[in-house]
C-alpha cells in the first residue's frame, strides 16, 4: 500500500474515532446530534445560552443531553427533575464535574470544585463551623455590615446625585464583610491594589462562562496556544499570589490559641491534624489557598451580584421602593438599629429580595454536578462520572409554578394575607444536602445590607 493509500486508511480511522468519541451510549438521554471535536458547541449561543437549553428540553424532555467537545453532558429541566437530582437522589450526583479550567487553577481541592469525599466534607463542616463562630449569621455581623454601609453610603454621597458605576465600589463593600472574616481587615474603596484584585476576579467570572472558556474545556489541543483563555489563568495567578501572601502573613503572626479570622482557624487546624495525622492531612496549604479563593470569589460575586440586581430593581419599580421604605419605617422607626430578628416582621422586605434573586438569577445553571456511580433517571441510564448541569432558570421561571414567572413582582413571595412564603421552586443556589456554601449565610447578609442601605438613602435612575 502506497504512501496515500496509508493517510487515506488513517483518516478513516481518525474522523471514525472522532465521530465515535460524539456518539451517545446506549440508553443515555437524547440530545441534538453532535459534531467531531466541537460537539453541541457551534449549536449554542455561549454568551447567553438559557433560551438554547429550553428550546433543547422542549424537543428533547427534561432530560437530554449535549456534548460539549467529546464530553457528554447531562441537563436537567423543570422542578421535578431537578428536584429528583438536588434533593431526591442528591447523594447519588454528590460528584463534582471536571472543569479543566478551573480544576487547573483550583486543582480540585478546597469546597466549590472538589470532588465528593471525606476532604470535601471535612473542609465544608469546618468552614460552616468557622463562619458561624465569626459572626456569620449572627447578630454580631450587624456591626460589620453597619460600618459597612456607612462607608458605601458616604462613597455614594460624594457624588452628590451625580450619575456613576457603583458596581466596583459594591463589589469592594461585600469583599470587606467577607474580608473582615477571612483575612481580618477590610480594604479602602480607592486602594488601588485591592481595586486591581476586584477588577480581576470580575473579569475572570465573566471570562469563566464565556466562549474561550468552553473552547479550553472542550478542545485539549488549543490549551497551550496564546489565545484569550490565557487572561484567565494569569488573572488566576495574580489573585492566588495574593491570597498566598494573606496566608504567609498569618502564619508569622499568629498567637496559638487566640485565632482572629479564617485563616488563623485553618492554620491552627492544620497543625492539629498534622499532630493527629501526620502527612495524612488533608488540611494543608494549597488547600487552604482554595478555600480562600471560594470564599473570597464565590461569597463575594453571589452577594454583590445579587445586590446590584436588587438596586437596578428598586430604580426600575419606584412602587417597590416605596414600600420596602414603609416596611422599614414602620419597624425600625427612629431608631435605624439593624437587627438580624427582624425578618419575621418584615416579609414585604423578605419577598422583594428572594423576587431579586429569582428573577435576577445570578446562577441559572447551579453548580455542575457529576454521578458517582452508574445512575438510572427518568428511563436513561448515566455511567458513572457524567456530568450533570442543573437548569435552576428553568424552574425559577416556569410558568405552572408562579403567578409571574417572567416579570419582576414580590407577589411571587406573598400569600394573600400580605405573608411571606417561600415556594418550592425557588433554589437560587440550588437545593438539598450539597446547596451552595452560602445558602444559609448569603441570605441574612443581603438581607442586612440592602435594609441599611435603604435605611439611608432613596436610590433612583440616575445610577446606572
Amino acid at each position: 500500500m502506497d504512501c496515500i493509500g496509508l493517510l487515506l486508511l488513517f483518516a478513516v480511522f481518525f474522523f471514525t474515532f472522532l465521530f465515535w468519541r460524539t456518539t451517545r451510549p446506549s440508553r443515555f438521554p437524547p440530545g441534538p446530534w453532535a459534531l467531531p471535536v466541537v460537539g453541541n458547541l457551534l449549536q449554542l449561543n455561549l454568551k447567553s445560552p438559557m433560551k438554547d437549553f429550553d428550546k433543547f428540553a422542549a424537543k428533547y424532555g427534561p432530560v437530554y443531553s449535549l456534548y460539549f467537545g467529546t464530553v457528554p453532558v447531562v441537563v436537567v429541566h423543570g422542578l421535578q427533575a431537578v428536584k429528583e437530582v438536588l434533593v431526591n437522589r442528591g447523594l447519588e450526583f454528590a460528584d463534582r464535574a471536571e472543569n479543566p479550567l478551573i480544576d487547573s487553577i483550583i486543582k480540585r481541592k478546597g469546597i466549590v470544585s472538589a470532588q465528593y469525599g471525606e476532604s470535601w466534607k471535612e473542609h465544608r463542616r469546618f468552614t460552616l463551623s468557622t463562619l458561624r463562630n465569626f459572626g456569620l449569621g449572627k447578630k454580631s455581623m450587624e456591626e460589620r455590615i453597619c460600618e459597612e454601609t456607612s462607608h458605601l453610603s458616604q462613597y455614594f454621597e460624594n457624588y452628590k446625585g451625580a450619575p456613576f458605576d457603583p458596581r466596583l465600589v459594591i463589589n469592594n463593600a461585600v469583599s470587606n464583610i467577607i474580608c473582615s472574616i477571612v483575612f481580618g481587615n477590610r480594604f479602602e474603596y480607592d486602594d488601588p491594589f485591592f481595586r486591581n484584585i476586584i477588577g480581576l476576579v470580575n473579569e475572570n467570572m465573566k471570562k469563566a462562562s464565556g466562549v474561550w472558556a468552553q473552547i479550553y474545556n472542550a478542545v485539549p489541543l488549543v490549551r497551550r496556544l496564546p489565545l484569550p483563555h490565557q487572561t484567565i489563568l494569569k488573572n488566576a495567578e495574580i489573585v492566588n499570589a495574593f491570597l498566598k501572601s494573606a496566608q504567609e502573613e498569618h502564619k508569622k503572626t499568629l498567637v496559638p490559641g487566640e485565632p482572629r479570622d479564617y485563616i488563623d482557624c485553618y492554620l491552627e487546624e492544620m497543625e492539629k491534624q498534622k499532630k493527629e495525622r501526620g502527612c495524612e492531612s488533608i488540611f494543608e496549604d494549597e488547600n487552604l489557598t482554595s478555600c480562600l479563593a471560594d470564599l473570597f470569589i464565590a461569597g463575594t460575586e453571589t452577594t454583590a451580584t445579587t445586590l446590584l440586581w436588587g438596586l437596578l430593581y428598586m430604580m426600575a419599580f419606584p412602587d417597590v421602593q416605596d414600600c420596602c421604605h414603609k416596611e422599614i419605617d414602620m419597624v425600625f422607626g427612629d431608631s435605624k438599629q439593624l437587627n438580624y430578628e427582624v425578618k419575621a416582621e418584615m416579609p414585604y422586605m423578605q419577598a422583594v429580595l428572594q423576587e431579586v434573586q429569582r428573577i435576577g438569577n445570578t446562577v441559572p445553571l447551579g453548580v455542575p454536578h457529576a454521578t458517582l456511580k452508574e445512575i438510572h433517571i427518568s428511563g436513561y441510564v448515566l455511567p458513572k462520572g457524567t456530568q450533570i448541569f442543573t437548569n435552576l432558570s428553568s424552574v425559577h421561571y416556569e410558568e405552572s409554578l408562579w403567578k409571574f414567572p417572567h416579570e419582576f413582582n414580590p407577589s411571587n413571595f406573598l400569600n394573600d394575607k400580605g405573608e411571606f412564603v417561600k415556594p418550592e421552586a425557588f433554589m437560587p443556589f440550588g437545593a438539598g444536602r450539597l446547596s451552595s456554601l452560602f445558602l444559609h449565610h448569603a441570605m441574612p447578609l443581603l438581607r442586612l445590607l440592602k435594609t441599611s442601605l435603604l435605611l439611608s438613602r432613596d436610590f433612583k435612575n440616575n445610577i446606572y
